[in-house]
């Protein structure tokens, strides 16, 4: 039995007699000062945080008065849980101290991280730590921490020989470092033709840089907070978008697949989709004629509504949605077709993507990229959250933190636009589009709009 100062570890022969024997344990936790935390309460200080005045991540014209003057004013909430990583491979490392220094075995997404970590939990210089670097069983930003590492390092030193340390998936999930909470507050002005002339929003959350790497963190502002809110694709002739730093009372956060346009694209496509219904307009007509100025971004939503054949009459309960996106270099557009059962169940039965990320070496990458993507977003939208009570994730494994099931998965078209521009990045980039595409189709199926994730059916059931 290994006592650390915050944990209690279990070292056996094999991973079941670990298990066994820290269950049979009875251990007397100190709550700590965080032991009321509750996910109501951080989303209601993350609701207040959104009124006050900002770090302005980007400016154009005169947002105030334009709003004044516009013939319509649309506005909305938004809010994003905590999302788990939730790897099919746990995380979990090998580490093995000696009279010559240290070895670990792990899979990471980074290596210079995980051998500085190791090093100064167990006392030596770098160049006495070697880091056997393995496959990963998924990463999607979790495995670029090195937390568990230090654990594992911590437990060795009181053990002589090498020691393998599994997490669960319960210590896995209640363990991770999680994708932030935020919360979003945007108004729109339109004109007398229904064309947005002013969109604020202003919004606020937990900044991952300002922690993992501190001097991108300038003003108030990061990259990955604000990726996704700003430089839209649209013709927006005034704008400001605001950004309020919030962390949330010890909880860790990280980056997560797609990192800040997951969060900010399912806002900027939901409320562009408001607009649209505002202005009593086809959310892919009014998109287009927003886009004159980027015509790549216009070339992928063209490209996706033929190859989806947008316009077509459907059945009840079914809707398609659209969202377009310039992530990451790349640009995107993506159109989901749903169902929404009589007790709000909502089924995704066809995703169409174009996508522009320039020149391509290999298309099936491509492919094969946005289909994973597609379906870790459908995830997030459809189950992902994670909440607290007491200062404890609620959450333990996938019962109650489900993921998307091989029988739920849709079909996921992709077609690439082929030109010779500078290659953009792929990995991230059909996580983000997806959410809003989602609860876009949600909306033309049953006339309700979503302005928090994860869906929830009871909200969509349909009356009797």
């Amino acid at each position: 039995i290994v006592r650390l100062d915050d944990a209690v570890a279990v070292v056996a022969d094999h991973m079941g007699a670990a298990k066994k024997g820290l269950e049979a344990l009875v251990i007397e936790w100190d709550d700590g000062p965080h032991a009321g935390v509750t996910t109501e309460a951080i989303a209601a200080e993350l609701d207040a945080a959104s009124l006050t005045p900002g770090a302005v991540a980007q400016t154009i014209g005169d947002v105030d008065q334009a709003i004044v003057g516009a013939a319509t004013r649309v506005e909305g909430t938004y809010q994003l849980p905590f999302l788990a990583h939730a790897t099919m491979e746990p995380m979990n490392c090998t580490v093995h101290l000696h009279e010559d220094g240290c070895e670990i075995w792990v899979g990471t997404q980074a290596l210079a991280l995980a051998q500085s970590t190791a090093a100064q939990t167990a006392g030596l210089p770098l160049d006495k730590v070697v880091v056997h670097n393995h496959l990963i069983g998924g990463g999607f930003g979790r495995r670029l921490e090195a937390d568990w590492i230090g654990r594992a390092v911590e437990i060795a030193k009181h053990v002589d020989g090498p020691v393998k340390v599994v997490w669960t998936r319960e210590e896995d999930i209640q363990h991770d470092m999680y994708r932030p909470m935020f919360a979003h507050r945007l108004s729109a002005g339109l004109d007398s033709k229904g064309m947005p002339v002013a969109w604020k929003n202003h919004y606020a959350g937990s900044s991952v840089i300002a922690r993992y790497l501190p001097p991108a963190f300038n003003n108030g502002l990061d990259p990955d907070t604000t990726e996704g809110a700003i430089n839209l694709v649209y013709n927006l002739p005034n704008l400001r978008v605001e950004y309020v730093q919030v962390e949330p009372p010890g909880i860790p956060t990280a980056f997560w697949r797609s990192v800040g346009p997951s969060r900010n694209v399912f806002v900027t496509e939901s409320f562009m989709d408001e607009l649209a219904t505002a202005a009593k307009q086809d959310p892919v007509a009014y998109r287009l004629a927003l886009l004159d100025n980027t015509p790549r971004a216009k070339a992928v939503l063209a490209l996706a509504a033929d190859k989806i054949g947008w316009g077509e009459k459907l059945p009840p309960r079914v809707g398609r949605g659209v969202s377009v996106q310039n992530a990451f270099a790349t640009y995107m557009a993506q159109i989901a077709e749903v169902e929404v059962a009589k007790d709000g169940t909502v089924r995704v039965r066809r995703v169409v993507c174009a996508v522009d990320c320039g020149t391509v070496v290999n298309p099936d990458t491509v492919e094969a990229q946005i289909q994973g993507a597609v379906m870790f977003g459908i995830t997030a939208a459809l189950y992902g959250h994670i909440t607290l009570r007491d200062g404890r994730v609620e959450q333990t494994n996938f019962d109650s933190y489900p993921i998307l099931r091989m029988d739920e998965a849709p079909n996921v078209e992709v077609h690439i636009v082929q030109n010779r521009e500078l290659p953009g990045g792929m990995g991230e980039a059909g996580t983000s589009c997806i959410g809003p595409a989602v609860t876009n189709a949600i909306f033309a199926a049953t006339g309700k709009r979503l302005r928090k994730l994860p869906v929830d059916p009871a909200a969509l059931k349909q009356p009797v």
